[in-house]
């Protein structure tokens, strides 16, 4: 599959909450999907889907607080405060509703928009992320899997790590089973944008202020008890070494209309090693 054509792709700049955001759009009409990218990404993570939805709908790939062409802020990392932030956008660009795309932290904030304003996302795409009910019973014996975690959040490091412009690349080819599909130009993309200092410090924050103000309500149950009504597609590379499929279990008992699709021979970063399986999903999905 092609990467879009930069001929196609219009970019503009969105005031909201007091931040610039930065949005890449596709295609016209009032069907319209956003896409949300998750770490180490930006809307470029898109480059496959939107010139594959284009033609039926107005896709738009939006950059979260401090990636990307977003401004940076100091804070407002907090995860539900960046959902705040999607919904504020979406209010300044005058859409009521929308389909949704989520993959990693794009995933995350995707499942927190859908529990907390259901009228406002008409389907929801998810692709390789836990929803946020998962229990830490669940997630006991999985949790040295979250080692890079540690490394990104602690001090110095996780800023240096990502200012080396190294470090991205490393993580984008090496959570992949399809290592062919990371091209130099594309690793650049990301990493450079990433090494810029103050890009560091957001990418470091998104996982501090998870793990350290996030992390320990979730696991009491923030939202146990809370039930997802958006229809959902879960789109789950199997190959992944951090995330586990195995940990999507039980999910029936909190969505209402939710179905998960596992993908073998692929890991984490599904929307770059299979754009054209994770395209025609979206396609019949949102028809």
């Amino acid at each position: 599959m092609n990467s879009a054509d930069p001929a196609t792709i219009a970019h503009h700049s969105v005031r909201a909450r007091g931040i610039e955001f930065h949005v890449a759009e596709a295609g016209s009409g009032d069907d319209v999907v956003l896409c949300l990218h998750g770490w180490p990404q930006h809307w470029y993570e898109w480059r496959h889907l939107l010139p594959a939805l284009a033609d039926r709908h107005r896709v738009l790939a939006l950059d979260l607080r401090g990636f990307g062409s977003t401004e940076a802020s100091r804070d407002g990392y907090e995860k539900e405060e960046m959902a705040s932030d999607v919904l504020a956008v979406l209010d300044a660009l005058g859409l009521d509703r929308v389909k949704l795309v989520g993959h990693d932290w794009g995933g995350w904030i995707g499942f927190l928009l859908c529990l907390r304003e259901p009228r406002r996302f008409e389907r929801y795409l998810a692709l390789n992320i836990l929803p946020p009910w998962t229990s830490a019973r669940a997630m006991a014996p999985h949790i040295w899997r979250l080692w890079y975690q540690a490394v990104i959040l602690s001090p110095g490091l996780g800023y240096a790590l990502h200012r080396s412009g190294r470090f991205v690349p490393k993580v984008l080819v090496g959570a992949s089973t399809n290592k062919s599909v990371w091209d130099e130009p594309t690793l650049r993309a990301f990493a450079d944008n990433l090494a810029e200092p103050s890009r560091a410090r957001a990418a470091v924050q998104m996982y501090r202020v998870f793990n350290l103000r996030e992390v320990a309500a979730i696991m009491r149950g923030r939202y146990a008890e809370q039930r997802l009504t958006v229809p959902t597609l879960m789109l789950f590379g199997t190959d992944g070494r951090a995330l586990r499929a195995e940990l999507l279990e039980g999910y029936e008992e909190h969505a209402e209309d939710m179905r998960v699709e596992l993908v073998p021979g692929c890991g984490h970063f599904i929307a770059d090693e299979m754009p054209e399986l994770v395209a025609e999903r979206a396609r019949e999905f949102f028809a």
